[in-house]
């Protein structure tokens, strides 16, 4: 008894271990930019920790570093009062402003001498205040408006670069204000996505966050690569920093992202118009949207006197960017083919110049959205620059309208083979028809090559161009029928980089059944879906032999998805396209995850309540490796209901229907029992 005590005690000393590691390393990747490990060192210690937790879910508190991901969806959220105002800024636009701004001040204060000021990139993203008591992150609230906003925790616990322990010498209460954003190469790619699967993309950044941190469904805003900049506090006990500079020191201490790469401490008004420029010029290099920058009086007693109006404060201003906007004309409209066929109208502009780069085209994304915006080929538009990689549309302007302008046809046929397309019910674009379509090929290879894909290093644009310039590559597999002379015939291809890309693409043949599924390009199967195949069916012949019956049974996978993906195995094309995989060396290799001989393979469960002793996920993953299925909802179809403190609606639906109910307790009895081979 006293070595099963003493074990506890020491598994228990080594999650926490191991959680202040993960901490450590979460607070130098997320807020300071600068990993000491690898990726797979730190999944080494995740795994480590949840198998900790695994054995003791008591270990999986709140602030437990495996707590960052969503939970079951709320009705509505909660209001929460902010410990003091979020107060508007005032805008700036120029220089003058400026100038102005600083002769208030120091009229104000009756001051002769030069204000100092702290000057930071004012973030295009959403504001948000988190409360940390005893170090321990407790609430998260949007800023509503400035009085009272909405309690959205469970969102912000998503967000791995918000500390859920704080580090150092944290004060005992302590409330942030930090700007939710997300970067624009996530953004981007997020949208590149989306494109390729013919779905509706994001405007901007600015937009997809908010509606993330609105998600009453906190797993969808886990899904979402979203980030964080802390600029201030509304509370804190005990003694503050004496300047603001210094606050964003302590901030970055106690384990919190802050800009301090683009943040400057200037001595006078005139060194605050230097930074100004200076930034101005810095902003289409930053790897996010900024729309200005924010100026601050730096010392914190200045800031106490100076006080504030009746919605913002005196010691601050937002002086903003000049518009990223700008009219001009759609000369002509082109069309982009994606791997999938999807095929996309893009407007030739006449170009124009928009912050310093000069933009000919612009998205238009299909016809559902030519036909919200009335626009036609000679009119004048208002183009915008907001974050993805070809610039939108915003609007028409009519009045300028002469009437020789003409309707955006939808085409008959695929501008790169002539093949015909077809816009199918629901669907909001049309897709190429044909099967050796080369721009589909083009795309095809770009996603297949991809680090999430098969990742073959060095297979970039221009060698895809130049190999199928040189009907080098025809199809998929043709990647792996490639000879060191065939790659001498490319551009600027010597003995080392070709020794080079045929070992990158002979490595490629034993990738993971997850990431071969994604290569394939299955139309709605992204990378997660790719891994719950993989997990599901463990082999890619099951996976091939697979019915739609099959897949709904599957949790997460709807009609669409089933339909699409056994569409794509029961097409000739797949199939001749497998068989040379295979006959190529192309083997993936198979996850078999589900338990063999279990007296729950095919039971479906649902969790519900507040779960002390595991996480939801945690309870999901236990029942998928004994081979049974996890729900959202409760049914005739269910089997279990796991009930934790708090059940409300699911419960009452399980008694009615006769449904067991299981403690945790019972449950974690019940996987034991299963996985000793014992009958239930």
């Amino acid at each position: 008894m006293a070595e099963e005590k003493h074990t506890l005690e020491q598994l228990k000393r080594d999650h926490e271990a191991l959680a202040q590691q993960i901490h450590h390393h979460n607070h130098l990747y997320h807020a300071l930019d600068r990993p000491e490990i690898t990726d797979a060192d730190y999944d080494a210690l995740m795994r480590r920790l949840l198998a900790i937790e695994e054995q003791y879910p008591e270990l999986a508190t709140p602030d437990s570093p495996s707590q960052r991901v969503g939970t079951e969806p709320l009705s509505h959220f909660p209001s929460a009062t902010h410990a003091n105002p979020m107060l508007s800024l005032e805008n700036a636009f120029n220089a003058q402003d400026l100038k102005d701004f600083d002769s208030r001040i120091r009229r104000f204060l009756s001051y002769d001498k030069e204000i100092e000021y702290l000057c930071e990139p004012k973030l295009d993203g959403v504001a948000v205040a988190l409360t940390y008591e005893q170090g321990k992150l407790s609430r998260g609230a949007t800023r509503g408006d400035g009085i009272t906003g909405e309690d959205i925790t469970q969102n912000i616990r998503t967000i791995a670069a918000i500390p859920l322990q704080l580090r150092g010498d944290f004060p005992e209460r302590l409330e942030v204000r930090g700007e939710v954003y997300m970067e624009l190469e996530k953004f981007r790619e997020l949208n590149r996505q989306r494109r390729e699967l013919g779905e509706q993309t994001y405007a901007n950044p600015r937009n997809l966050t908010a509606g993330s941190l609105r998600q009453l469904d906190s797993r969808l805003t886990a899904s979402r690569p979203l980030t964080i900049s802390c600029y201030g506090i509304g509370a804190l006990s005990g003694q503050e920093p004496t300047t603001h500079a210094k606050l964003l020191d302590k901030l970055q201490d106690w384990g919190f992202k802050v800009a301090h790469e683009t943040t400057r401490v200037a001595k006078n008004i005139d060194e605050v118009i230097q930074h100004y420029d200076a930034l101005q010029n810095l902003r289409d290099s930053l790897p996010y949207e900024i729309d200005g920058m924010v100026v601050k009086v730096n010392s914190r007693q200045l800031q106490l006197e100076l006080g504030e109006k009746s919605r913002t404060p005196r010691w601050a201003i937002a002086c903003k960017f000049p518009a990223r906007q700008e009219m001009t004309i759609v000369e002509s409209v082109r069309f982009q083919v994606g791997r999938t066929g999807a095929v996309t109208p893009v407007a030739n502009l006449r170009p124009v110049n928009i912050s310093g780069v000069t933009v000919s085209s612009a998205s238009l994304h299909n016809w559902d959205e030519i036909e919200r915006l009335g626009v036609m080929i000679g009119d004048t538009v208002v183009v915008e620059r907001a974050g993805d990689v070809i610039p939108d549309i915003v609007r028409v302007v009519k009045d300028q309208r002469d009437g020789s302008e003409q309707i955006i046809p939808q085409p008959d046929h695929c501008p790169a083979c002539g093949s015909p397309v077809v816009r199918e019910a629901g669907e909001v674009v049309p897709r190429c028809q044909g099967a050796d379509c080369p721009a589909k090929l083009r795309e095809a290879l770009k996603h297949f090559s991809s680090r999430s894909a098969m990742d073959i290093e060095g297979l970039g644009e221009r060698l895809i161009d130049q190999l199928l310039q040189q009907k080098l590559v025809q199809s998929l597999p043709d990647l792996y029928r490639l000879t060191r002379a065939d790659l001498f015939q490319l551009e600027r291809m010597g003995e080392t980089l070709a020794a080079k890309l045929l070992k990158a693409i002979a490595a490629s043949k034993q990738r993971a059944l997850e990431q071969f599924i994604y290569a394939l390009g299955i139309r709605h199967v992204g990378q997660h879906l790719a891994k719950l195949l993989s997990r599901h069916f463990g082999s890619l012949a099951a996976l091939t032999a697979a019915d739609i019956d099959e897949l709904l049974a599957i949790h997460e996978i709807g009609p669409q998805v089933a339909e699409s993906v056994v569409s794509f195995f029961r097409d000739r094309n797949t199939l001749k396209l497998l068989e040379d995989f295979t006959l190529l060396g192309v083997l993936p290799q198979a996850q078999k995850t589900v338990a063999e001989n279990t007296n729950l393979k095919g039971k479906t469960f649902v969790f519900t309540g507040a779960l002390e002793r595991f996480s939801r996920k945690d309870g999901e993953e236990l029942v998928e490796k004994q081979g049974g299925r996890a729900s959202g909802s409760v049914s005739k179809k269910t089997d279990y209901v796991v009930a934790g403190p708090g059940a409300g609606s699911k419960l009452e639906k399980a008694h009615k229907l006769g449904i067991p109910i299981l403690s945790e307790k019972d449950f974690l009895a019940l996987i034991e029992q299963n996985s000793a081979g014992v009958t239930t």
